[in-house]
């Protein structure tokens, strides 16, 4: 909590060095986590082939990582305070940069879940540190460019990511992906212990006790809960005996949570901040928002690469203009707030959103590359007209020593939606690809006038290079094929159509927020 005492401490105290060495020390780290959250994502498809599991279970890679990351959020604030913010900081590198390490040398797909987990553990205090640090470490006149600097990493990063993702996996191995972590973590906690400093008063502050239980009981739901999204599937949801003792234990642990939080004196996360209307309502928002654009995104370079045949340079070349757009709009945004109500920009945020979702649920086995680019371009210009006005209306109407622990929990649920996000497309993608297959195979039969003229054609063509038997036989595979790829395609495309459709239930929801002036800057994640 900060007092008027700790307030005028900052504003008097100036870092030993110049501060613009502060700013590349922690943007090093920065860059690194940001860049590690979109560099994965084109690699899938490589990290299943390569540790022989499915393309489902490859999206753990992704959940596990921001499961992890919700979890240190809320606890991030005591420990700065306990440990100090350069301390806590070189942690955080240094155990990001080790798990990165692990991941890169993962025999097996449970490893590299267990070191993305470590991973997501070091990275998820690294963005609200180094912006605490940023701002600390500039006078009060400059720190909008420091600031500015901090939002074209956490920008610029994402633009990168999915092609240079795709390069190294292309040319070298998915594990070159981690890796390219180890010599950047190396640099950053160097930069860190050289130029970073905490102020008096973070060096004087006294943590206070932890609210261990509820960090445990916070641990147990999200672990649980992750586990049954991700493996329901797989076992049949409720007809396998431990997802439903799994299921009971995260629905138990999220209710004793909920009320220890509510009485105890000093908890994690300070719930009666929901009271605040903007809050709840900004926290579902970010919750709902945040499932489908992690569906999509997630799914779309899994489509490009299984279905289209792109090489993952190639997805990933076609999913980067999503950060261009997010660069575009993000300074115009920043003008526009002190001028037009932020409910009309996250309306017409969410608009782009759910239009340039929909415009992937046209896609085909023959779109262009255009048609993918196009859309990814609005996404990243509707991600930054929304994310922005949205993290400042949740908390503007907050009381100031509020803010901190209304961000934990923002970023928290933001991270969670996430990846509840990836787990229930996952799991949308494989009923429904069966639904389809089922449907398409009825029209498998001789009595189909298109099926048998189909197969004829195929049969006959096949005919000249092998017996009729055989080729009878490698032209009903080939319709096979043809129909699990026809499946696929279309539930991709129910997948799409029905984030669309989420996404533009959200838009009449922008406006059960009050206008509101934000009292401090949110901390971003």
């Amino acid at each position: 909590m900060s007092t008027p005492s700790t307030q005028d401490a900052a504003a008097e105290w100036h870092p030993s060095v110049n501060p613009w060495l502060i700013a590349v020390a922690v943007m090093v780290a920065v860059f690194m986590e940001v860049l590690d959250t979109t560099i994965t994502s084109v690699a899938l498809p490589n990290m299943a082939g390569s540790l022989s599991s499915t393309n489902d279970e490859a999206t753990w890679v992704l959940t596990s990582y921001l499961v992890a990351n919700a979890i240190v959020l809320p606890a991030s604030g005591w420990f700065a305070l306990r440990f100090g913010r350069k301390r806590f900081l070189l942690a955080c590198t240094i155990l990001f940069t080790g798990a990165s390490f692990l991941c890169g040398v993962a025999p097996s797909m449970p490893i590299l879940i267990l070191a993305r987990i470590l991973q997501g553990a070091g990275g998820g205090a690294m963005q609200p540190l180094s912006q605490a640090i940023l701002l600390e470490s500039f006078p009060r006149e400059k720190q909008g460019m420091a600031m500015a600097m901090f939002a074209l990493g956490v920008v610029g990063a994402p633009i990168i990511g999915p092609f240079l993702g795709g390069w190294i996996t292309d040319n070298y191995s998915w594990r070159w992906v981690f890796n390219i972590n180890i010599p950047i973590g190396v640099l950053a906690v160097y930069l860190i212990g050289r130029y970073v400093e905490d102020p008096p008063y973070i060096k004087n502050a006294k943590a206070g006790t932890i609210d261990a239980i509820g960090f445990g009981l916070l641990t147990v739901w999200l672990a649980t809960l992750q586990v049954v999204l991700d493996k329901g599937q797989e076992e049949d949801w409720f007809a396998s005996t431990w997802i439903a003792w799994f299921s009971v234990i995260s629905v138990a642990a999220l209710l004793v949570l909920v009320v220890r939080e509510l009485w105890t004196p000093e908890p994690i996360m300070d719930l009666h901040v929901f009271r605040n209307r903007n809050f709840w309502v900004g926290t579902v928002l970010t919750t709902v928002l945040m499932a489908g654009m992690y569906s999509a995104l997630t799914m779309l370079p899994l489509f490009l690469q299984t279905l289209l045949g792109y090489t993952s340079q190639s997805a990933g070349l076609a999913t980067a203009p999503r950060g261009i757009g997010a660069m575009i709009a993000m300074p115009i945004v920043g003008v526009l707030m002190s001028y037009v109500d932020a409910r009309w920009l996250m309306s017409v945020g969410v608009a782009c959103i759910a239009a340039a979702t929909l415009m992937l649920g046209r896609v085909t086995l023959d779109v262009a590359m255009a048609s993918i680019v196009w859309p990814n371009i609005v996404y990243g210009l509707g991600m930054s007209m929304v994310m922005v006005p949205l993290m400042t209306i949740s908390v503007g109407t907050l009381p100031k020593e509020k803010i901190g622990n209304a961000s934990g929990i923002f970023n928290l649920m933001r991270n969670l939606g996430g990846s509840i996000g990836i787990s229930v497309s996952t799991t949308f993608m494989a009923r429904m690809t069966q639904t389809h297959q089922a449907n398409l195979v009825g029209h498998m039969t001789p009595y189909d006038p298109v099926f048998r003229q189909q197969f004829s054609s195929i049969a006959a063509g096949l005919s000249r290079y092998s017996a009729a038997p055989v080729a009878r036989v490698q032209a009903y595979g080939m319709l096979n094929g043809m129909l699990l790829q026809q499946a696929n395609l279309k539930a991709y495309v129910d997948m799409f159509c029905w984030t669309a459709l989420i996404m533009a239930v959200c838009l009449p929801a922008v406006w059960l927020l009050k206008k509101a002036t934000a009292k401090g800057t949110p901390a971003m994640h």
